[in-house]
């Protein structure tokens, strides 16, 4: 280890004093956190000196494009990433992506820059006045130590509640001057439990529900793939031969999207997914909210006839529900204890989803032959980081999602994660060929990222989807009372030119108009040892 503490005692002399630096260095390494994404300013610059061989700083042009990377980095490796941000306009700059990362159930350890202890009465330039309450609602924790000493412990801490599920971003903020003053170190880390188990009482009610059901029907949301939960949800489905929809606002996949049981996607909508889970009589939720609403609606929340079970890991969820049984638990726990303990009778196959029509090469560019056609030259395995809320309904009928750990996207509705969580994504799957599909609008909340994806030379191709205009919000406007033809402001996106951008950070791109360039283009593209950025002009 780098710093003082490593050098040699001299003859006769004492070993000097490890100090807060020293202590966090030695536990970030103890905890595999070597990776440090941030952007630094002067209150953090004591945490890199003598800044160690084994770590690797990933420096992002944004604080927003800072927490992105790290998300996407932090779901691919399924260990909580370490966050260095500056002070309170650093944490500011980021709020958008902590919110994101909040919802995505993502386990970030933030830390934060504060002014040195002394001149904090004074209210000095670049301080953080409450600092511990600017990142709240949307942290697990966040603390100020009342001590330098007492750094490395609240990270310590910070960590195993980012991994405590649900699992979720934290923060501690650090004065300047902690990092130099005297510290013994932490005694080592701790093995911490992270997983809870089903209550055998509620068990038992789900197995009873979903064995006595003749046409039982899941909604799988973002926890089944993110607690490795996707193959024993396979085996559910199929134990009990029931209809399979991803839950509304997934951040990721939880199901094949060509199994035969595959229902398909729930709209964010009451009276909509009353109407998609009408004729079941026993609807299991695994890993998401029993439901998530974008508008008001009204009338039941289940088909009639239908009672409702959920497994979720958050009892925050649990507490909300308006309807049904709890269990509250790991997800992969309670999946796998439901596989043991469920005994169901032989049930006739259920209807299998309806093919999409094929979408024709017409000019303008659909997007439905965009995505038809980026399946089509795709290996099943690519991993896809989308965020284009317009082309998602697009998506869910041409473009399915195959394996598991292959799609992320964003629950929490704000733009920005897409471009930078792909980097992320790409540095925590090494050598795995990334697909950064990002509609034109949320592009420019965080186009820096193509930055960090130039200087690593990661296979990203990113695939800007450019209708120019933020389209869904016009599709959106109806539901506020806006009729055909009506004009909605600040929807127009004109003049966005990201085969120039793209050229200004050094990534090579390419545009496509034409349908019959289209899939010779994305071949070539998904072939690129570094990345390349194709943008396709869509009606």
């Amino acid at each position: 280890m780098s710093g003082p503490s490593a050098l040699p005692a001299e003859p006769g002399q004492c070993s000097p004093p490890a100090t807060v630096r020293d202590a966090v260095i030695q536990l970030l390494r103890s905890l595999k956190m070597t990776t440090i994404f941030g952007n630094p300013g002067s209150t953090e610059l004591a945490l890199f000196v003598n800044f160690p061989d084994d770590f690797s700083y990933q420096l992002g042009l944004q604080e927003a494009v800072v927490v992105g990377m790290a998300d996407g980095y932090a779901q691919a490796t399924r260990r909580a990433a370490f966050v260095n941000l500056h002070s309170a306009a650093g944490v500011g700059n980021a709020m958008g992506a902590i919110f994101t990362a909040y919802k995505n159930a993502t386990p970030l350890v933030i830390t934060a820059g504060q002014q040195a202890r002394a001149i904090l009465p004074y209210d000095p330039f670049l301080s953080s006045a409450d600092a511990t309450l600017l990142p709240m609602p949307y942290v697990k924790y966040s603390v100020e130590p009342a001590r330098a000493e007492d750094v490395p412990q609240a990270i310590a801490r910070a960590y195993y509640m980012a991994m405590q599920e649900p699992c979720g971003p934290v923060m501690v903020s650090i004065p300047a001057d902690d990092w130099n003053r005297p510290c013994e170190g932490m005694a080592g880390v701790r093995t911490v439990s992270t997983t809870s188990l089903p209550q055998p009482d509620v068990l038992a009610q789900v197995v009873e529900l979903l064995d006595s059901a003749e046409r039982p029907a899941f909604v799988v949301g973002t926890g089944v793939d993110r607690s490795d939960a996707w193959d024993e949800t396979v085996q559910l489905a199929e134990q009990h031969n029931a209809r399979v929809w991803i839950a509304p606002m997934s951040a990721r996949c939880g199901f094949p999207g060509d199994h035969p049981l595959f229902a398909g996607y729930l709209a964010a909508e009451r009276e909509k997914i009353v109407g998609a889970l009408g004729g079941h009589d026993a609807i299991l939720v695994i890993g998401a909210p029993a439901f998530t609403y974008h508008v008001e609606g009204a009338g039941p929340h289940l088909p009639p006839g239908a009672d409702l079970a959920q497994i979720t890991d958050d009892p925050s969820i649990a507490a909300w529900a308006p309807v049904g049984t709890a269990m509250v638990c790991g997800i992969k726990a309670g999946v796998a204890a439901l596989l043991q303990a469920s005994t169901p009778p032989q049930r006739p196959s259920p209807p299998r989803r309806d093919k999409a029509p094929r979408a024709q090469p017409d000019q303008p560019m659909p997007v439905a032959y965009l995505l038809q056609t980026l399946d089509e030259v795709r290996d099943p395995g690519t991993v896809i980081v989308e965020e284009s809320p317009s082309a998602r309904p697009v998506m869910h009928r041409y473009m399915p999602i195959y394996r598991k750990e292959t799609f992320y996207t964003m629950a929490s509705g704000g733009l920005g994660f897409g471009l930078a969580a792909a980097v992320g994504v790409a540095l925590g799957k090494p050598g795995q060929r990334i697909i950064g599909l990002v509609g034109d609008g949320s592009s420019m909340y965080s186009i820096q990222a193509l930055w960090n994806a130039v200087q690593l030379q990661l296979p990203i191709t990113f695939i800007i989807i450019n209708n120019q205009r933020y389209a869904a919000l016009q599709e959106f406007a109806h539901t506020f009372g806006f009729k055909p033809g009506d004009t909605l402001q600040g929807s127009e996106l004109p003049g966005l030119d990201f085969v120039t951008l793209a050229s200004g950070y050094g990534c090579p791109a390419v545009r496509v108009e034409d349908p019959a360039q289209l899939a010779p283009t994305l071949k070539q593209a998904l072939q690129s040892e570094g990345p390349i950025l194709v943008e396709v002009r869509v009606a």
